[in-house]
């Protein structure tokens, strides 16, 4: 199975990126990650931890979700799954300014890209062709090779420009699938509405993820 990006920005909304990295390790796909740095103060106000990108560990940034991760934890099992996906190079972080990246090509033949959650500020860069960091030329690339790119935009209400923007980059081929989860699953606590996102880009990728009920079952 080809790669998958996932970048994760500092909108709000940062356990969706999260989880949905859980998600793709579990399902035993090879992810590429990639992080912006206004991502790090989210993480610090929403989860409360500090990540440094220029000394990043992935395991940091799960245990934010799993707080006993680790090898005396409850989620031993899992942490054994990230530490053999890392060793085989299935599991990989790039840092934002690294152009060397193979996601920064095209030639980096990939199942698709989400940007979750995504900023307006990436949004817009994006719907204007800019590229001023790894997360922009991935995404950059996804487009114009027309492979997947999935953008997940957690922000209310909505002014014109960003509308527009959305409208810009759906028209590109882009999916744009707001974080805006549903309730016909009868969610029983917030992970049901993490979940729920989740799965849509699971659906979208074509991960198979068991997260939530569906309409009609």
């Amino acid at each position: 199975m080809k790669p998958i990006v996932l970048a994760i920005c500092g909108a709000s909304g940062s356990v969706y990126g999260v989880r949905l990295l859980e998600v793709l390790i579990a399902a035993g796909r090879e992810v590429h990650l990639t992080i912006s740095r206004a991502a790090t103060e989210v993480f610090r106000a929403e989860l409360g931890i500090k990540i440094d990108l220029e000394n990043f560990e992935i395991r940091d940034l799960l245990a934010a979700r799993n707080p006993n991760f680790g090898p005396r934890g409850r989620d031993e099992a899992f942490g054994e799954e990230v530490d053999k996906a890392i060793e085989a190079g299935r599991l990989v972080y790039h840092s934002g300014n690294d152009y060397s990246a193979g996601i920064a090509s095209g030639s980096f033949r990939t199942a698709g890209m989400a940007i979750c959650p995504c900023s307006m500020g990436t949004l817009g860069s994006l719907a204007g062709g800019l590229s001023s960091n790894l997360i922009h030329r991935a995404a950059g690339v996804h487009l114009k090779e027309r492979r997947k790119l999935i953008l997940v935009p957690r922000e209310t209400p909505l002014s014109g420009i960003q509308l527009g923007n959305m409208k810009t980059l759906s028209d590109a081929g882009a999916v744009i699938l707001p974080a805006m989860p549903g309730f016909y699953h009868q969610p029983a606590c917030i992970d049901d509405l993490i979940d729920f996102v989740v799965a849509r880009v699971c659906d979208q990728l074509d991960v198979d993820a068991s997260l939530m009920k569906r309409w009609g079952e």
